[in-house]
C-alpha cells in the first residue's frame, strides 16, 4: 500500500483527494506524489476508475495509520441501470444479459430488507481478490475467471434515494470493510427481475474522512505552488479518531518510542487507565503528537507502530 521513494519531501499527513473518474486510485496517488514531491505516499482503500469521491492519500509516518482507515465503515452513493448485466457489475463492461422489465419504486423498496446487516455477498470476478496466487481481475480479463466465493459483509443502511428515469434508481449506503457496491447493484437487480449494473458511483466518507475533508484533483494540482504542502495535510492523528487517546510523560514516551513497554500499574496512572482493558489499542499521545498505536496487556502499555513525528 505505502510506497518508498529516497527522494522527495519527507511529509506526514493526510490528504483527502476527491477522485475524478476515469483515474485508477494508483493513478492518484502517482500524480500527488509527483505534484507535492512527496517521499512516501499511499492510499487508504482503492477506488474503481468508474467511481469518484473520496480517496485518503497517507504521506510518511501516516502510513502506519491506513489499515485503521481502511477498516472504518465508508458510505456510498450509486447509480443501478436497470435491465442489464455487465461482466463486471458495473458500465465499464460488457453487456452479457439484458430484459425488458423494469422495477417500480414498490418493488425495489420491498427487497431492501434482504441486503441489511450482516448478508452473504459474491463479490465481482473483476476484483482484487485473490485466487490461488492471482488477482481475480487479471484471470477475468484472460477469460478464465470462476465465480468468487461468497463472503460476509455488513450493511448497516441502504435506501433508494431517487429513481430519475425508468431505467434508473440512485442508492446510499452505509457499510463496513469489504462489501462491494456493484455486487450490490447486480444483486437488487436480480432481486426484482430486471438484472442491474453500476452507472455511477461515489464514495462519501470513508473511516473519520467526509466530502469536507476533500479537496479536487485539479484544484490540488494548480495550487500546489502556492501553498506549502504541510499546510494541506491533516494530522496523522485524524485517522486514528476511533481509538482512544491516551497522554504520556516526555519519559513514558522515550521508551514507548524506542519500542520497550511501559509499565502503567503506577498510582499516578490509575486515572489514565481506568477506562481500559486487556487488549484495548490506545494512540500513544505525547506534546499533542502521536508516538506510537500501542495495546494494554498485562499492565502495561506495548508499542504496536511507532510513530516518528
Amino acid at each position: 500500500m505505502a510506497r518508498n521513494k529516497s527522494r522527495g519531501r519527507p511529509l506526514n499527513g493526510w490528504l483527502v483527494v476527491d477522485k475524478p473518474s476515469g483515474l485508477t486510485s494508483t493513478d492518484v496517488v502517482n500524480r500527488v506524489r509527483r505534484r507535492l514531491d512527496a517521499r512516501k505516499v499511499g492510499h487508504g482503500g482503492t477506488l474503481d476508475p468508474l467511481a469518484t469521491g473520496l480517496l485518503p492519500l497517507a504521506f510518511g509516518e501516516a502510513t502506519k495509520t491506513v489499515a485503521y482507515v481502511m477498516e472504518g465503515d465508508k458510505t456510498y452513493r450509486f447509480t443501478v441501470r436497470w435491465g442489464q448485466a455487465t461482466d463486471s457489475d458495473d458500465a465499464e463492461g460488457t453487456v452479457v444479459e439484458e430484459r425488458a422489465e423494469r422495477p417500480t419504486r414498490e418493488a425495489i423498496e420491498a427487497v431492501l430488507p434482504r441486503f441489511v446487516g450482516e448478508i452473504d455477498q459474491v463479490p465481482p470476478v473483476f476484483s482484487a481478490i485473490k485466487v490461488d496466487g492471482q488477482r481475480s481481475y487479471d484471470l477475468a480479463r484472460d477469460g478464465s475467471a470462476q465465480p468468487l466465493k461468497s463472503r460476509k459483509v455488513r450493511i448497516d443502511r441502504l435506501e433508494l434515494v431517487a429513481l430519475p428515469d425508468a431505467d434508473h434508481g440512485v442508492f446510499e449506503a452505509d457499510c463496513g470493510k469489504g462489501a462491494y457496491m456493484r455486487s450490490l447493484a447486480r444483486d437488487i437487480g436480480a432481486a426484482v427481475g430486471c438484472l442491474g449494473h453500476i452507472a455511477q458511483l461515489r464514495r462519501l466518507s470513508v473511516g473519520p474522512f467526509t466530502e469536507e475533508d476533500a479537496i479536487s484533483l485539479d484544484t490540488l494540482e494548480a495550487n500546489a505552488d502556492s501553498a506549502r504542502p504541510e499546510e494541506l495535510l491533516l494530522p496523522v492523528e485524524t485517522a486514528l479518531d476511533d481509538i482512544p487517546a491516551l497522554a504520556l510523560t516526555e519519559a513514558e514516551a522515550s521508551r514507548l518510542k524506542s519500542g520497550q513497554a511501559i509499565s502503567m500499574l503506577t498510582r499516578s496512572s490509575a486515572e489514565r487507565i481506568r477506562h481500559l482493558e486487556p487488549g484495548d489499542i490506545v494512540c500513544a499521545m505525547s506534546a499533542g503528537k502521536a508516538v506510537a498505536i500501542s495495546r494494554f496487556e498485562a499492565g502495561e502499555l506495548r508499542p504496536i507502530r511507532v510513530i516518528n513525528l
